[in-house]
């Protein structure tokens, strides 16, 4: 199986198998996507698919520097150019709606916005603020039951907002430690009414969030990422692990919604997530399945074959191989040239600036 073949997606067609993962980049000045934004996502429209970055659907979810938003006219108008300029080259794009819940610091949230969790919960660890530097997490507050309601609808807003604004669909962030991970986890969710305890209430406002965006743009265009046995943003192991995304993932299929993004960041240090756990998601869920970690060309044509997955989203080299596919294609090197420095400072510099081949 090549992963430079094309294929279906619900209603519209990939040119290739490979997806541009999203990746927080921090360019979003005043949390609203701009032309430098929208350049970058152009550069590298050679993906059959491209996932955006971290896109809050509030005010609360605001958590990082420069992240951007789609909840008001002028982020949705930002992201129209994007949209526009990513299809002008065939690829076809999803928002990833990433609520980042505990892992944030009141001083990056907007004057009115406050910190949000399933419970009063301090996630380990410091965040950049660009007023503070490097600052301990802020300890969240946990969410009422109207927050809850409130916060749910917000998710469909911008999920709605998001057709507005060209997207071909949107993913769901339940990955990596973020505010849908955290209702997940029994550490990070300590509560003791219907949303907390038993597998099923950790799952339910997973649950009510897919099925809000399912009601308000269609199932087809409503995918989810999930990181199993990850350990990003705080979230240690526990013992139902397997239980909880043999669960999830079952009731995910009966929605039959477009996808399941599953990350293994193993080529980075974490925990491997065991293949097993892989397959009976695959099995569960029944539609198409996303992975990611660490893969090549290669890596990514032999994954494909094991028909464990159906797509394969690369990361990292998408940052300094802009031309990533191209190259596949025609057989040509990456770039080794990468600056951690830049990932996340403000401007072009390590964004846009990475030559072609």
């Amino acid at each position: 199986m090549s992963a430079l073949k094309e294929i279906k997606l619900g209603e519209i067609t990939l040119k290739n198998r490979i997806v541009m993962a999203p990746m927080t980049r921090s360019r979003a000045i005043g949390n609203i996507p701009n032309d430098l934004v929208a350049e970058y996502y152009e550069q590298r429209a050679g993906a059959g698919l491209i996932i955006t970055e971290g896109t809050s659907p509030s005010p609360n979810g605001l958590g990082y520097s420069r992240i951007p938003g789609i909840f008001s006219d002028e982020q949705v108008n930002g992201w129209k150019t994007v949209t526009d300029r990513v299809h002008s080259k065939g690829s076809k794009i999803f928002v990833q709606l990433m609520h980042t819940g505990r892992v944030s610091h009141e001083s990056n949230l907007p004057e009115g916005a406050k910190v949000l969790a399933p419970s009063a919960v301090k996630a380990a660890g410091q965040i950049w603020s660009d007023s503070l530097q490097m600052v301990d997490h802020s300890e969240p507050n946990a969410m009422t039951t109207e927050e809850l309601e409130i916060t749910k609808n917000e998710f469909i807003s911008a999920a709605k907002n998001a057709i507005k604004a060209g997207f071909d669909g949107i993913e769901l962030h339940a990955a990596n430690g973020y505010l849908l991970e955290q209702f997940l986890s029994p550490i990070s969710n300590v509560r003791t009414d219907n949303y907390g305890g038993s597998i099923e209430n950790r799952a339910k406002f997973v649950l009510e969030v897919v099925d809000g965006a399912i009601a308000a743009i269609g199932k087809d265009k409503v995918g989810i990422r999930v990181s199993p046995y990850g350990v990003a943003s705080d979230m240690p192991h526990y013992d139902e692990i397997d239980q909880t995304y043999s669960y999830l993932s079952t009731e995910l299929g009966r929605r039959g919604m477009a996808y399941i993004h599953l990350v293994d960041h193993s080529a980075m240090g974490a925990p491997a997530v065991p293949t097993e756990i892989k397959q009976t998601i695959k099995n569960n869920f029944g539609g198409t399945v996303i992975l990611a970690g660490g893969y090549d060309l290669d890596s990514a044509n032999a994954t494909l074959a094991g028909e464990i997955a159906d797509l394969i989203a690369i990361g990292r080299p998408f940052i300094n191989n802009p031309d990533l596919v191209q190259r596949f294609e025609k057989g040509l090197p990456l770039s080794g040239q990468l600056d951690f420095n830049t990932f996340y400072t403000p401007g072009s510099i390590g964004y846009t600036d990475y030559p072609t081949a």
